[in-house]
């Protein structure tokens, strides 16, 4: 088969696109992939085709801040959330859809695979089936599918236990609705309304979700609330490894088992300022003998983490994953949806502090599923963070519920379960497609 992958030019939403490109790949299927230039040297090595995506839409994944400049000088809350999404996800809509159907018309895939926030598929998806190929959602955030609760999307907001909490987040939603969808929507519309498109059938993370012909969600079910999905949902687990993306550091010898390791990142895209997390990390945990602390610095370099850095610290620009997680004791992270998921996938509990994109959400359900202690919090103290360390690392509970977490993921045969769902969505619309050409004519 051809296979179109698309992806929003971030690490945390390519990556996992780029392991199921080598699971497609390794079965002899083509496939294409339309990123950031930046990421092209990860996309070519695991032989795909990279394509560019628009100029105008290329952005320095490290940097969020060349694309909404005033994000920096706005704290986490609604007005961030909208800023963000206009003008990472929403603005560049017209150009990510042109240069999809340029590729198209010069590569006619069997299936095209985005991440859910490439929301260029949109118009693809809202129009006639059959003229395009089948959709395959890839799920690298939570869930966007509305809840019971009527909880919004991004809030950190707990399943709500009585009545009066859910009153209280109807109130939050309808806020939400004004500040952040129904800008964000209206936006899009426009551009939908000049295609002969739309509108949204819902907000615009849930509609995609809604529209896809097979959404593959990268998790289990015990770590999303519980709510109503669609049958074009699938929990598939946590991607394998892609390996060999950096090499084993000089210190590696030192993850002995002497000491417990703690794991701290700020992922790839919110470490513009290690002074959030990481530098309070060590900090933190400065004075433990028993531990081994590893800060990696998520591409930048390891000078970019201000000293000074304690004596039970080690430091990389980047680590193989592969390598490091399996000896990590605990994950300090501001909430990162891949890199949570794939600890949980290996029994690693967490302490989670992180508020921006996508973070408070991940982080409630942390707490939540019980494999972990989220600070609620963007900039935790070293006096919390030490305090939550110690309590994750000395009390049995969280190790035996993250245990229990690996165990459900250990359940899933995650590379049979995507080979099998990609096939289906292309079956279907080889089935399906003379039946749509007889009733166009």
């Amino acid at each position: 088969m051809k296979i179109l992958i698309a992806s929003t030019p971030a690490t945390g939403h390519l990556n996992p696109l780029l392991a199921i490109g080598r699971i497609l790949i390794a079965e002899g299927h083509q496939v294409i992939v339309l990123s950031g230039t930046a990421l092209r040297g990860r996309i070519e090595g695991i032989s795909a085709g990279f394509r560019p995506l628009p100029a105008s839409v290329d952005f320095d994944p490290g940097n969020i801040h060349s694309v909404a400049p005033e994000l920096k000088d706005t704290p986490p809350g609604p007005e961030w959330l909208r800023i963000a999404v206009q003008r990472v996800f929403a603005d560049p809509i017209p150009a990510q859809h042109e240069r999809l159907q340029g590729i198209l018309r010069d590569f006619p895939a069997d299936v095209v695979i985005t991440d859910d926030t490439f929301f260029g598929v949109l118009p693809m998806l809202l129009g006639p089936r059959s003229e395009r190929p089948p959709v395959v959602l890839c799920g690298t955030s939570i869930l966007h599918c509305r809840r019971a609760d009527k909880a919004p999307h991004f809030a950190g907001l707990p399943p709500a236990l009585t009545k009066a909490q859910r009153s209280e987040y109807e109130a939050i939603a309808r806020e939400h609705e004004t500040a952040v969808d129904q800008p964000i929507a209206s936006r899009v519309n426009r551009y939908l309304g000049t295609l002969g498109l739309g509108p949204l059938p819902a907000s615009l993370f849930e509609s995609v979700v809604e529209l896809a012909d097979i959404h593959l969600q990268l998790t289990v079910p015990s770590f999303e609330f519980p709510r109503y999905t669609p049958p074009s949902v699938h929990f598939v687990g946590a991607l394998p490894f892609i390996p060999n993306q950096a090499p084993l550091p000089p210190w590696a010898h030192e993850l002995d088992g002497s000491r417990k390791v703690v794991l701290v990142t700020q992922g790839t895209v919110a470490n513009h300022d290690f002074g959030l997390l990481t530098v309070p990390t060590l900090a933190a945990l400065a004075n433990e003998p028993d531990v081994l602390v590893v800060a990696t610095a998520g591409g930048r370099a390891i000078d970019a983490i201000p000293g000074p850095i304690p004596d039970n610290a080690r430091l990389a620009s980047y680590l193989p994953f592969e390598w490091l997680l399996p000896k990590v004791d605990l994950l300090v992270t501001n909430g990162g949806y891949g890199s949570v998921n794939q600890a949980m996938s290996l029994g690693v509990p967490l302490v989670t502090a992180g508020l921006t994109e996508d973070k408070a959400d991940v982080n409630a359900r942390v707490a939540w599923s019980g494999v972990g202690i989220d600070l609620a919090t963007n900039e935790p103290t070293p006096q919390a963070l030490r305090q939550a360390v110690r309590t994750v690392l000395d009390t049995p509970n969280y190790r035996a519920r993250s245990r229990q977490m690996a165990g459900e993921f250990a359940e899933i045969d995650t590379r049979s379960e995507i080979l099998r769902l990609v096939n289906e969505a292309a079956s279907r619309h080889r089935t399906a497609r003379p039946l749509a050409v007889e009733n166009f004519l």
